[in-house]
């Protein structure tokens, strides 16, 4: 999957991903659900492996524009993985509680502890992308934070943390057809706000603020996938395939079980 690894070759720029691709995977569709299925089933036993060793933290990422897929992503490629040692946390707009602090307080808080695999469904990355383009702090306060990030980052891998970030990139004429979808079907109209169309009206906006954060934060300690989102089957299959060769690339191991427990026999 290195083809939508972000490598620091100079200014990063969104245009060069097509959120059309499916390019990695040969077959089609059907073929790819039928391999993500696989993937699901070995991500399970590597995060049994990881739990059971409590040596290494996975810490899983996702950023997207609004409906970029972020919540199907966490249904899909973690469907039938053990809760226990799994935990998903959203941010939202910070809280009076949050905003008294430093804006990274509310992420460390949530990073995974050894044998546990986080994810976060939108993250810090909200305080150098949404307050950006909501003016929310002035340029100098946005700018500086990406040097917090990467040094920030820089801790967590230095600690222990395997780090993959995810970008979601759909289209906007595909994000115009989800958004309608919502609107259309009364199951789902609950996800919708009317802020939602004031943030696609700033879609330019958006994309020139996660250029620059991408481009800004990819580092080789914990590099930025940009992953072609606008069919949901192959999103999951690369997000799945990502994630399970990254934790295969552990060499994770059961620990040594107690001595004298062979030929023991339960009454």
């Amino acid at each position: 999957m290195k083809s939508y690894r972000v490598l620091k070759d100079g200014k990063f720029k969104l245009s060069r991903f097509d959120p059309d691709d499916t390019s990695e995977f040969k077959g089609g569709k059907e073929e790819a659900l039928v391999e993500t299925g696989q993937l699901r089933a070995r991500l399970e036993h590597l995060q049994e492996l990881l739990y059971a060793q409590k040596k290494h933290k996975l810490l899983v990422v996702l950023q997207a524009v609004d409906a970029g897929g972020k919540d199907g992503t966490v249904r899909v490629v973690f469907d039938g993985v053990n809760p226990t040692g799994v935990r998903v946390v959203s941010f939202g707009e910070p809280t009076e509680h949050e905003l008294a602090r430093d804006y990274l307080w509310r992420v460390h808080r949530h990073v995974p502890a050894r044998g546990e695999i986080t994810i976060f469904n939108r993250s810090h990355y909200e305080d150098v992308v949404a307050a950006r383009v909501k003016g929310l702090v002035p340029k100098k306060v946005w700018r500086r934070r990406y040097r917090h990030i990467r040094e920030f980052e820089r801790m967590l891998t230095d600690e222990g943390v395997t780090l993959l970030k995810f970008f979601l990139h759909i289209s906007k004429d595909e994000q115009r057809q989800r958004l309608q979808e919502r609107l259309d079907d009364p199951r789902k109209r609950w996800k919708f706000r009317r802020s939602d169309l004031e943030d696609r009206a700033r879609w330019d906006d958006y994309q020139a603020a996660y250029e620059d954060a991408i481009g800004e934060t990819s580092t080789g300690y914990a590099p930025w996938h940009v992953i072609p989102a606008n069919r949901n089957w192959y999103r999951n299959w690369a997000v799945s395939k990502v994630i399970v060769e990254t934790l295969e690339g552990l060499g994770m191991k059961y620990p040594e079980p107690e001595e004298g427990l062979a030929g023991l026999k339960v009454e």
